[in-house]
């Protein structure tokens, strides 16, 4: 993992995949998350899978059949947060709080208004952070990407499958994670 100041805006070259952002919350999470597969569940699995094996037959054993794939779904997570890791580069938000910021940038809380009336709270966030419940909403989603670089008072038109709709940006803040 690399922490950088701000995420870097220059367009992409076509084909190439965006960069992995994530929040200092969002890393320390993954980094949980894989602890716990390599430390508690992937020995856990093993010992059974062990225990299943010593039984005899392994061609009718159940657990057996079933700890082997329980491993192989382990070591695929696994492999998987270790890449996203590698690639991530860790965006501090707060760095944007103590500087002023006022428009959208990565890590920023944003409450808008659409054009009914009602009032929407997001934060931006990366790709592996992403939970619509708590309106966090990745950087590069279509929301993420008409808000960026807005300042509150702006109004921004998005497009989804049902229709056109404006939003108006009513407050940006840089704030620590889960406030």
């Amino acid at each position: 993992m690399t922490a950088t100041r701000s995420p870097p805006q220059p367009p992409a070259p076509p084909g190439s995949k965006p960069p992995n952002y994530i929040t200092p919350a969002g890393a320390k999470k993954l980094q949980e998350e894989l602890s716990a597969l390599l430390w508690k569940e992937r020995p856990k699995v093993v010992q059974e899978v062990t225990d299943a094996a010593a039984q005899g037959d392994r061609s009718e054993n159940a657990e057996y059949i079933y700890g082997k794939k329980r491993l192989r779904e382990i070591d695929r997570r696994v492999r998987f947060l270790r890449k996203r890791l590698e690639a991530a580069h860790v965006v501090d938000p707060a760095e944007r709080a103590s500087s002023g910021e006022t428009r959208i940038f990565f890590g920023a809380h944003v409450d808008i208004e659409d054009e009914d009336g009602q009032k929407l709270a997001y934060r931006i966030v990366g790709e592996d952070e992403i939970d619509a419940k708590r309106g966090r909403v990745s950087w590069c989603s279509p929301i993420g990407k008409v808000l960026l670089k807005r300042s509150p008072g702006d109004t921004v038109t998005l497009r989804r499958p049902s229709g056109e709709i404006e939003l108006t940006i009513v407050a940006v803040s840089y704030r620590a994670d889960d406030e």
